[in-house]
Formats: structure tokens, C-alpha cells, sequence
């Protein structure tokens, strides 16, 4: 079984994931990249993404990059920096390894709004995920 397999059966174990739509697209060696298909339950009043939609997809884009170089993670701390409204048919979440040593490491990432075929930024996010095991 390659990465990216062992990867989606992780998260189809994350009740919470599957409850969102949450699909992994690309898991590689210090990467992830996690897509959410936009839908009425995932907007707040205004008609945008909620931006704990948004948040949920940044934490669990940077858990995977961080498991990719560690193993079994779980995030210690993030911050999320919101740039646009979230407006489209998907959200795409692409997180990178920053810097890594054995038992964490430190995490970015960007989520983008696809809309009409064009990617938008609106959130970006650091985080440090730890070692469970």
C-alpha cells in the first residue's frame, strides 16, 4: 500500500472528516494537500465558507505533513490567519514541513477557495504537531 492509500484510510477513520466531505488529494513526503467540496452545511450567514471549515482543513492538512515526516502526530498549536472570504466550489488545503527533529514538527499551510476554476487564497496557518507515540 502506497502513502497516499495508507493516508485515506486514515481519514476515513476521522468521523468527524467524513461528516465534512474532507478528501486527501495528494500525501507525499513532507506534504499533504486535503480538499473540501463547498456545501450549503459548511457556510455561515453571509454565503462563506465558516471559517472553522476553514480552520478544520488547515489543521488537518498540517497533521498530515507532519506525520509524513514523524509518524503518529496530533497538533499542539496552530494559528490561522484569515486573508479573504472563502467563496467557491472547494476548498484546497496544500501543508509543508517546515523544520522537523524527532519528536515535532513545525508546519505551514495555505487553503485556496476554487471558484470558476481559479484558485483564491484565504486563510494561511503555522502550526507545530507533536509525537503521540
Amino acid at each position: 500500500m502506497d502513502i497516499l492509500e495508507f493516508g485515506r484510510g486514515i481519514l476515513q477513520k476521522q468521523p468527524f472528516s467524513v461528516l465534512l466531505g474532507a478528501e486527501l488529494e495528494k500525501f507525499e513526503q513532507g506534504f499533504a494537500e486535503l480538499h473540501l467540496p463547498v456545501r450549503d452545511e459548511l457556510k455561515q450567514q453571509h454565503g462563506f465558507v465558516h471559517g472553522g471549515a476553514v480552520s478544520y482543513l488547515a489543521d488537518n492538512a498540517l497533521t498530515y505533513a507532519g506525520a509524513s515526516v514523524l509518524g503518529q502526530v496530533l497538533t499542539l498549536e496552530m494559528k490561522i490567519n484569515y486573508s479573504r472570504p472563502a467563496i467557491g466550489e472547494r476548498l484546497i488545503a496544500r501543508a509543508e514541513v517546515e523544520s522537523h527533529g524527532k519528536r515535532q514538527a513545525v508546519c505551514s499551510c495555505k487553503v485556496y477557495a476554487l471558484k470558476d476554476g481559479e484558485e483564491k487564497l484565504c486563510a494561511i496557518a503555522q502550526g507545530t504537531v507533536l509525537v503521540t507515540g
